[in-house]
């Protein structure tokens, strides 16, 4: 099991930049990909970011259009995503999870999931 906790949210001004945090525990986490999902109200989750348990090739959802980094640490049991050029349009929850097949891509299953942090984007 694989235990996972997201930290970094909060409010920013459009134009601005976040970086989220998500540290993992409980598993074997270099073996694990790593995907970064988000949720805004009234809408389906969605794909961000994903990478694999290498940290290779990354891979991101339509939306984010250059703006995200995905990176990871395996040394430090973490992964990351660095927001940049936020909207009001990326306000939603975000979750990191992990897929025990260590791809980290969208279409994956991914097993586990952490509790979710806020992100805020004012206009």
């Amino acid at each position: 099991q694989v235990q996972l906790v997201e930290s970094g949210g909060g409010l920013v001004q459009a134009g601005g930049s976040l970086r989220l945090s998500c540290a993992a525990s409980g598993g074997t986490f270099s073996s694990y990909g790593m995907g970064w999902f988000r949720q805004a109200p009234g809408k389906e989750r969605e794909f961000a970011a994903g990478l694999g348990w290498s940290g290779g090739r990354a891979n991101y959802g339509d939306f984010v259009k250059g703006r995200f980094i995905i990176s990871r640490d395996n040394a430090a049991n973490k992964v990351y995503l660095q927001m940049n050029s936020l909207e009001p349009e990326d306000t939603a929850v975000y979750y990191c999870a992990a897929d025990r097949y260590g791809l980290g891509s969208s279409n994956v299953l991914y097993e586990f999931w952490g509790q979710g942090i806020q992100v805020t984007v004012s206009s």
